[in-house]
Formats: structure tokens, C-alpha cells, sequence
């Protein structure tokens, strides 16, 4: 179970180690409050591994672990959770490194360490459950970076759903809603990587679409997260039932509004569903060069 620090993955490790399952928790720090607080709420069935999947190496002593603790065995499930998003941002004005960065971890880190354990998982005929994104399905406002990581890790989980299974492995993802988790809900987090943004922007750019754009961005985000849902136990359930029913869903949708979400992207026209997603989501203000008053300041 990867990504445990906060979030879905602390709830779910806690939630499964309840259950009486043997537990591999991934932790980005050992020493985190969410690891401090696995170790004490979680009985000893419940290993805390450190694992940062940009690093291959790190990946690599997490299976080197994992098969030697259930080598005769198999391993029943494997959990990708870990998820990474800091950017707020039209894909223009988002750095290509933050295009990487999401793409190291969400895409490849979770690819790497799906294929690293799926000789344990074939011999158990287990069961992959990975948390995607509704912004890998729908091109959210501003979320680009994300939402490109996200498509490519439901693509390719896809592709594993019907490529296992002849070995009665069974693959399913989820799409959650919106959820307070780490730092998504953190105002001064977000401030921090507005900042930042500003600070890297060429001249020509931020010229082009205005300082007060950004900042309008990241207000409505803020404003968004302060009614994400706090009660985890939809999301935590559906990964257990991903884990553990006999036929589980390819698809599970925890979350308030996704059902007339996927309804309007799949049977109304694109400008609906844009209108709709900038309506429900971020709807940025015109960029400085395209408003009347900059029109006029330059007629001047």
C-alpha cells in the first residue's frame, strides 16, 4: 500500500491492519506524523516501509522486502496510492518540470513498482487496486499537470485489467471525489507554490496573462477545498471492496457529483461539460492581454 502518510493511505492501512491483514505500508517519511501515527494505532502485523517513487532504488529495497516476507505465500493485493500534485495552473503557465515531476510519481513510480511485484501477485492470483482521478478522464481548469499523469495511470491499469486476466488476477481503479487529504487543504501550502509559480513565470508570460489571474486561480482552489469531504471511509471502502470481493468493479466512484459529472462528459457536447467543469471547479478570469481596459491602456 503505497502513499500512507495521510490521506486514503493512512485511513486504508489502518482500516485493513483492523481487519487482521498483514500490512505493508509505504511511507514517504518514516518520521512523519502519519507514520508516527500508523505505528501507534496499528498492531505489529503492520510493516512501515520508506518509499519515494522517483527513486528506483528506493523502489527496488521495498520488493527486495516485500519477496522476502511473502515469497512462499504470494501477495494478495497491491494498493497504489501514492499520488503528488503542486500545481494550480493553465498547462501554459505550468512549468514542463511539474509536468515531469507528476509523471514520475503518479505514472512511472506506481508502473515500476506494480511490475516489480506482480510475480508475487500472479502466484497468489491477487488483485491490484489503484486510486486514479476523475482530472485523468476530463480536462479539469488548471489541472493539467495532474489530470496528463493521471490518464496515463488509468490507461495502463487498464491495459494490466485485461492483460492478467488469464492469471486470475483482477485489476480495478478508483476515481475519487474530493476529499481532504495532506496537503490539498492547506492554504498556506498553495500560497507558497503560487509564489513560486510567479517567481519562475517569463516576463512575456506574465504580461500576457496578468499577476491577478494566478492569484484569482489559486483563490477559487482554496475557496474549492474548503468543502472537500473529510469523512475518508467511501474512498476506504471501495479500495477493501476492490481488494476483497469476489467480483470486484472495474470502476469505483466514492464522491459526491461524479455520477452528472460522467453523465455530461460522455453524452452532452464539450462546451457543456467545459462549462460545466469551470462552473463546478476553477473559472479564471480573462487573461490581462485579452480584457478591454489592457485594449485601451495600449491604444493609449
Amino acid at each position: 500500500l503505497s502513499g500512507c502518510d495521510s490521506g486514503f493511505g493512512q485511513a486504508t492501512a489502518r482500516h485493513l491492519d483492523i481487519m487482521g491483514f498483514r500490512v505493508f505500508a509505504s511511507v514517504l517519511d518514516l518520521q512523519s506524523p502519519g507514520a508516527q501515527e500508523l505505528r501507534q494505532s496499528c498492531s505489529t502485523r503492520l510493516t512501515l516501509l520508506q518509499m519515494d517513487l522517483t527513486k528506483t532504488e528506493d523502489i527496488q529495497r521495498v520488493l527486495q522486502h516485500i519477496q522476502a516476507h511473502t515469497n512462499s505465500t504470494g501477495l494478495w493485493g497491491l494498493v497504489n496510492n501514492a499520488g503528488f500534485n503542486d500545481t494550480i495552473a493553465d498547462a501554459e503557465l505550468s512549468p514542463l518540470s511539474k509536468f515531469r515531476t507528476c509523471m514520475e510519481v503518479n505514472f512511472f513510480g506506481s508502473l515500476e513498482l506494480t511490475k516489480g511485484l506482480l510475480p508475487l501477485l500472479r502466484s497468489a492470483g491477487g488483485r491490484i487496486v489503484t486510486v486514479s482521478s476523475p482530472a485523468g478522464d476530463m480536462p479539469f481548469p488548471c489541472l493539467a499537470a495532474y489530470g496528463a499523469s493521471k490518464a496515463a495511470l488509468s490507461l495502463v491499469m487498464d491495459t494490466f485489467r485485461s492483460e492478467l486476466q488469464p492469471w486470475g488476477i483482477k485489476v480495478s481503479l478508483i476515481l475519487p471525489g474530493y476529499y481532504k487529504t495532506g496537503t490539498t487543504c492547506d492554504p498556506a501550502f498553495w500560497n507558497l507554490q503560487k509564489q513560486q509559480l510567479l517567481a519562475s513565470l517569463p516576463q512575456e508570460l506574465l504580461q500576457a496573462y496578468g499577476e491577478d489571474y494566478v492569484e484569482e486561480i489559486n483563490q477559487q482552489f482554496i475557496q474549492f477545498m474548503k468543502v472537500a469531504v473529510e469523512d475518508l471511509s467511501a474512498v476506504v471502502n471501495s479500495i477493501t471492496e476492490g481488494l476483497l470481493a469476489a467480483n470486484p468493479a472495474v470502476r469505483y466512484y466514492p464522491g459526491q457529483g461524479l455520477g452528472i459529472m460522467y453523465f455530461i462528459h460522455r453524452y452532452l457536447p464539450y462546451f457543456v461539460r467545459d462549462l460545466f467543469l469551470k462552473g463546478f471547479f476553477i473559472n479564471p478570469k480573462l487573461p490581462r492581454a485579452l480584457r478591454r481596459e489592457h485594449h485601451n491602456d495600449v491604444k493609449k
